[in-house]
């Protein structure tokens, strides 16, 4: 389906829903591709890849949680119009009732010392974490297929991974557990304390090595955001003690008066489209 998503009406960009996606790790689920402007008229080019979770929450308000939506299509024609970033396709996978389940990281739990923070999340959740079968359902089955159906660059240092608050966390996860397909992490109010902030332990042992990748974070100080500030200050100290550079592969920005909502995230996300993806 054709959907003019700019301010501008000689820009047509293209939103393709595939459906009921089959997984054979997940329960099945909608994947919207968004197409950038010069997609359809452009028949050589070829084009860097960003993945999103909680898609449909991206892109149309009438679906999206609250009835706002990121603004992704508006943030990135405007950078594209004025080069700073390329033009990228946009694969966002909706969430379903297991959001919690497949978003929260899975290996700091399946550690004998995460025994009981384990035991309580399955029991506040309803079952057993899905994340590492999520993480598969990505890199196994909707990449190969976008990479197949689509324009694009599907080597590591063009693909992307982004999503708020527990999509912050499993786009973090995403990176850590496959560094080779991942260039870079955007992870926007990333929910720390869900496992009693387990997962900040587990970064300091698996974050891949400064060099060939991107950290982005950031965190708002109301509402569910005024959690995160001292998670963050420990995840950046794991960082600058690992070798990561601020401003250059990694930033973290605090914005005072952010509350933890698409719409305080849509006021500022192209912030970490234009890190991740520009040059």
């Amino acid at each position: 389906m054709f959907k003019d998503m700019s301010h501008h009406p000689e820009v047509l960009c293209t939103l393709v829903r595939h459906a009921d996606f089959q997984s054979e790790f997940v329960t099945l689920r909608h994947v919207d591709v968004w197409l950038p402007p010069g997609y359809v008229n452009n028949k050589h080019a070829r084009y860097p890849v960003l993945y999103m979770h909680d898609g449909q929450n991206l892109f149309d308000p009438t679906i999206s949680y609250g009835g706002v939506d990121w603004g992704i299509d508006e943030a990135l024609i405007r950078l594209i119009e004025e080069k700073r970033v390329p033009e990228i396709i946009v694969v966002g996978m909706w969430n379903t009732d297991r959001r919690w389940r497949e978003y929260m990281p899975q290996k700091p739990l399946d550690t004998p010392a995460a025994a009981i923070i384990k035991a309580q999340f399955i029991q506040e959740q309803g079952g057993d974490l899905f994340a590492d079968r999520y993480l598969r359902f990505i890199v196994e089955e909707v990449k190969p297929f976008i990479d197949a159906t689509y324009k694009t660059l599907p080597q590591q240092e063009k693909t992307f991974v982004m999503g708020s608050s527990m999509g912050g966390l499993i786009s973090l996860y995403a990176l850590c557990e496959y560094p080779h397909v991942f260039a870079g992490a955007g992870c926007i109010s990333t929910h720390w304390p869900a496992g009693d902030g387990i997962v900040v332990d587990y970064l300091a042992e698996m974050l891949p090595k400064p060099g060939a990748h991107k950290l982005y974070f950031d965190y708002g100080t109301e509402t569910l955001d005024a959690q995160y500030e001292g998670y963050q200050q420990r995840v950046d100290a794991i960082l600058r003690e690992v070798g990561y550079r601020e401003g250059s592969n990694w930033i973290t920005r605090k914005f005072v008066g952010a509350e933890h909502s698409e719409r305080s995230w849509r006021t500022r996300v192209h912030i970490p489209l234009e890190f991740l993806l520009g040059s």
